[in-house]
């Protein structure tokens, strides 16, 4: 017992009397807070369940806290403050998911509440930052109390004022956050920011029948009576067709969407307001899902001979472990295997998540996945408003949604009966968040969530990461492989294409080899597809001055700005700093200003010229940034009416095209030769997802073609050869001669100040205190990144590497902890940050 008082997250005895409550904060603290819980709320207040509490010095924020633990027991060193507000009747945040923020803040090295900031969506978080405005459409005053009425005589004078400054107005002993709630229900406010994605449920209008006219005789009643008034009579008349009262008055409940009635014209909406006015109709609300799929569901998959196979060997390794690595080549079918899986264990009773790292690939396998499993399907990610994150959170909790699909957010669903995990394209880097903290790889989560909820992973992927491939190699992961295409495609055809030579022979095109253009139109031709990948986004990597070689830097870091040409701009892709294009050198004045290297966006243009008659279409950051982006691009892709797909690493994840049969492949040499131990590895993940796009169809080969330098490469005939074991072989060993992952971790630690002497200070002082402990072998640095400084912060890179046995990481973790509060607490060190970054990529 006394064990389990001491840990984080604690369960309390429901007939114990608790007046006190742990609380995790959304801020970057390492203890949680205990607050008081007020009399009336004490039955009420559960484990995981928000509340709205006052921070800060004289409370002057507002925040949304969890509950983490309930006791009976006063903070020992502050006067405990109450809890304001209690949100939840039903946590929102179950058991599972805050031992899982707990063992995240241990692990990532970082603070329980920063995990509680990235895992909810901030439509569950309210923060003093929310602003209030007066809402025009209020004109009852006679509800307000004297509080009240003083907020919103301020509310009307100004735009709109923050939690702060309505709680300075009301005075001392005002609970401001009831006072905006109550404002808020009797709609004389608006709250917006933070708290206006707080969940509102989509509603959606609808009419029926008054109950005085459902039965059939006052129904003819009516229509007679409104002979004389035609229009009107026409609207009901189409009410009718649409709900067939006289057949069954019970359909009327229901009631029909109102645009129905009055999408034709003006006199139509002008009738039906006038029968709403004289009770003919009633209007009402009712909550629409945001997912709702009306198409009914297609029911069981078949698979083919080899699908089947794998799907039997899956099932066959999970009886004996939890962790499966399904390694299937591009094109092999493995999504209809993971749909067989999931049906099965839906069918089960448990619950499913199946992550994707990129929200372009959501775009396309979710259509294919409503097809069979219609609105029981939650999807989650980033570019859907926070109400429809909400949603699908809620759905979870109530159980509407079984199956989620979603990105790497998605782990942090509150699922409490998991029983199959899909991490599809396991060894992709976009399940790694780098910023900000915790700075998580979603598929190693995704483990350690499973684990809990005793439910099997299945990690897929056609190029596994080294460290998984490694996992499986041992014995720890079950193992089973697909080898066969579907529907009998072949593997692409792959070709080397030599730049150099091209060069000296003078028949390079800009960026474009001959034998690419020439393939380029016979592909035209053909009236078939064809995608080109360049992992650059903009026009050009930098510009550049021919008489005196300035560069176009970025102020705040050290980085060319990269030229975008159709905007017309400089931009640097580290800080966002934007600037015009100079007509002039600033240096000299001299005209010779040019563009040097090329990216997306010079490709697309450059397409354009020498296929005037093709249409081009392009896919990265900039193109994508709105919110159904990626899905319009995708469509419009689909259905054959663009003819070529310009893009960086975005279009080399599973996405499924019948009609590309040609893929080219740009500056191949500068992934390969980036510095970096895991370049072989990602060049030969990347390179290969993307030639998988070509010849998806069976009966036809696609082509791939890859321009370098050097076509002599040992990973490009490995590439060609699609051989994955043999990159795997040459790759393990290097990594254990070096002790790199799988056979250790890694920790970065990445120390920032504007000032670059303080920096280093910092970095060497940090640097030498734990090669003292740990020893020279263990710890690398300090060094610069490539790029040195960023966001106006000069950067100093320290790198631990940690072997996988017989060393305790925990005791590691809390000596590097403990040296790095060292350093910030040095009076002369107090403005250095430090970036710790655990399973660095």
């Amino acid at each position: 017992m006394e064990n389990q008082a001491n840990t984080l997250f604690t369960s309390f005895d429901a007939d114990e009397v608790t007046f006190f409550a742990d609380l995790i904060l959304p801020i970057p603290v390492p203890k949680l807070f205990t607050y008081r819980i007020p009399r009336g709320m004490a039955d009420l207040v559960k484990i995981g369940a928000r509340v709205i509490v006052p921070f800060g010095k004289k409370n002057s924020r507002v925040l949304t806290a969890i509950v983490a633990r309930l006791h009976n027991s006063p903070p020992a060193n502050y006067q405990a403050r109450y809890v304001t507000e209690l949100l939840d009747e039903y946590p929102l945040v179950n058991s599972y998911q805050l031992e899982l923020f707990r063992w995240m803040a241990e692990y990532y090295m970082c603070c329980v509440g920063e995990v509680m900031n990235v895992a909810l969506p901030s439509g569950l978080k309210i923060s003093s930052q929310s602003k209030v405005q007066f809402n025009p459409d209020f004109d009852y005053p006679e509800l307000l109390t004297e509080h009240e009425e003083i907020l919103l005589t301020e509310l009307k004078k100004q735009p709109a004022l923050t939690y702060d400054e309505l709680s300075r107005l009301a005075g001392e002993g005002v609970n401001i956050a009831a006072l905006i709630k109550s404002l808020v229900g009797k709609k004389a406010v608006i709250v917006f920011e933070e708290i206006r994605e707080k969940y509102v449920p989509k509603m959606i209008r609808k009419i029926r029948l008054h109950p005085n006219y459902e039965e059939r005789e006052q129904l003819l009643v009516l229509l007679q009576r409104l002979e004389k008034l035609p229009k009107q009579q026409e609207v009901v008349m189409r009410y009718l067709r649409h709900v067939p009262v006289q057949h069954n008055p019970a359909l009327n409940q229901k009631g029909l969407d109102k645009t129905i009635l009055n999408q034709d014209d003006e006199l139509s909406q002008s009738s039906l307001q006038t029968l709403v006015k004289n009770a003919v109709f009633e209007t009402f609300e009712v909550i629409q899902p945001r997912f709702a799929d009306t198409s009914a569901p297609q029911g069981e998959i078949r698979l083919t001979e080899h699908q089947q196979r794998a799907a039997e060997q899956i099932m066959a390794r999970f009886d004996q472990q939890n962790i499966v690595l399904f390694h299937g080549i591009t094109g092999s079918g493995k999504t209809e295997v993971y749909i067989h899986l999931i049906q099965q264990a839906l069918a089960g009773g448990s619950q499913v998540l199946y992550l994707l790292p990129e929200i372009a690939l959501t775009t396309q396998i979710v259509v294919r996945l409503q097809r069979v499993f219609g609105d029981k399907m939650g999807i989650y990610h980033s570019k859907f408003s926070d109400n429809e994150r909400v949603e699908v959170w809620k759905g979870v909790v109530s159980g509407q949604y079984q199956f989620v699909v979603g990105v790497r957010s998605a782990v942090f669903l509150p699922f409490d009966n998991l029983g199959l995990v899909i991490v599809d394209e396991e060894h992709e880097t976009s399940y790694k968040q780098h910023d900000p903290a915790p700075r998580y790889h979603a598929r190693d989560v995704a483990l350690m969530m499973a684990h809990w909820q005793q439910a099997k992973v299945l990690l897929g992927s056609a190029t596994p990461s080294l460290e998984t491939y490694y996992q499986a190699k041992q014995g720890r992961y079950g193992l089973v492989e697909l080898h066969h295409r579907f529907g009998d495609a072949t593997l692409p055809n792959i070709l080397l294409i030599d730049t150099k030579q091209e060069k000296r022979q003078k028949t390079m095109k800009n960026e474009f080899s001959s034998a690419l253009l020439d393939a380029l139109e016979m592909n035209l031709e053909r009236k078939e597809q064809s995608i080109l990948f360049q992992n650059r986004r903009g026009y050009s990597p930098y510009m550049q001055c021919e008489d005196c070689d300035w560069t176009a830097e970025c102020p705040n870091c050290a980085v060319s700005l990269t030229y975008h040409q159709r905007d017309a701009e400089l931009r640097c892709h580290y800080c966002g700093h934007k600037e015009a294009v100079p007509r002039l050198c600033p240096t000299c004045g001299s005209t010779k200003v040019k563009t040097i290297g090329f990216g997306t966006e010079k490709l697309e243009d450059q397409l354009q010229v020498y296929f005037p008659s093709s249409r081009v279409l392009r896919m990265d950051l900039d193109t994508t940034r709105a919110k159904d982006a990626y899905g319009q691009i995708i469509r419009e892709f689909e259905s054959g009416s663009v003819d070529m797909l310009v893009g960086t690493q975005m279009i080399t994840k599973g996405l499924d095209f019948d009609n590309v049969s040609l893929v080219g492949i740009f500056d191949a040499d500068r992934l390969i030769h980036f510095p970096d131990f895991r370049a072989t590895e990602r060049s030969f993940q990347m390179l290969t997802q993307v030639s998988g796009r070509a010849g998806r169809r069976a009966g036809r080969q696609g082509t791939v073609l890859i321009q370098t330098a050097n076509p002599h490469q040992s990973i490009l005939q490995k590439i060609i050869q699609n051989d994955y074991k043999g990159l795997y072989e040459e790759e393990i060993q290097e990594r254990q001669d070096f002790n790199y992952p799988p056979f250790s971790r890694l920790i970065k630690l990445t120390v920032r100040h504007p000032d670059k002497a303080i920096s280093q200070q910092a970095a060497e002082r940090l640097c030498a205190e734990l090669t003292d402990a740990l020893g020279s072998t263990r710890v690398l640095g300090p060094e610069q990144p490539l790029v040195e400084r960023i966001r106006n912060q000069f950067l100093f890179d320290i790198l631990i590497k940690i072997e996988r046995e017989k060393v305790n990481i925990k005791a590691v973790k809390a000596y590097i902890q403990d040296r790095i509060n060292d350093i910030l607490t040095d009076k002369g060190l107090r403005q250095v940050s430090i970036v710790i970054d655990v399973d660095c990529l």
